[in-house]
């Protein structure tokens, strides 16, 4: 699995990973510290060669310069990337961000767990859902 994680704040990206490590999902993990670097990786590298786009999204929402809201649109408004599943995993619980964000088509909405515990139950129910459950487009493009 290719799991892009567009995330501002280090120590929550590398809380990503070592819940990654502890569900031992193994995965490709590429990770933006912007939404205005993000949109360029998946411009640059996925939408130009659609082996090299994520499998999957995870966006905050809380981002400097592109807020999370803004990069969610422009991903799903792309034809080349819209069919990339999107995940908003934010601090935010507020029914405003949750609206805004299912309107944009996000994928779905999960709050960031406090605690390492439930970060690594979280990964592993991603990992559950949407490698074991899910037919993923780039899973199918990859064996057409």
């Amino acid at each position: 699995m290719h799991l892009l994680l567009i995330e501002d704040n280090p120590a929550d990206a590398r809380l990503v990973h070592e819940a990654l490590v502890e569900a031992q999902l193994a995965c490709k993990l590429n990770w933006m510290n912007s939404g205005a670097a993000a949109l360029k990786f998946l411009r640059d590298e996925a939408a130009a060669d659609p082996a090299c786009a994520p499998d999957l999204i995870l966006l905050d929402l809380n981002l400097p310069g592109l807020h999370g809201q803004e990069v969610l649109v422009d991903i799903k408004s792309d034809p080349r990337l819209r069919h990339i599943p999107v995940i908003v995993l934010s601090s935010s619980m507020a029914r405003a961000d949750v609206l805004e964000a299912y309107r944009a088509h996000a994928n779905a909405y999960v709050a960031k767990p406090t605690q390492f515990s439930q970060f690594v139950a979280l990964i592993s129910s991603l990992n559950t859902y949407w490698v074991g459950a899910v037919l993923l487009p780039s899973k199918m493009a990859r064996h057409s």
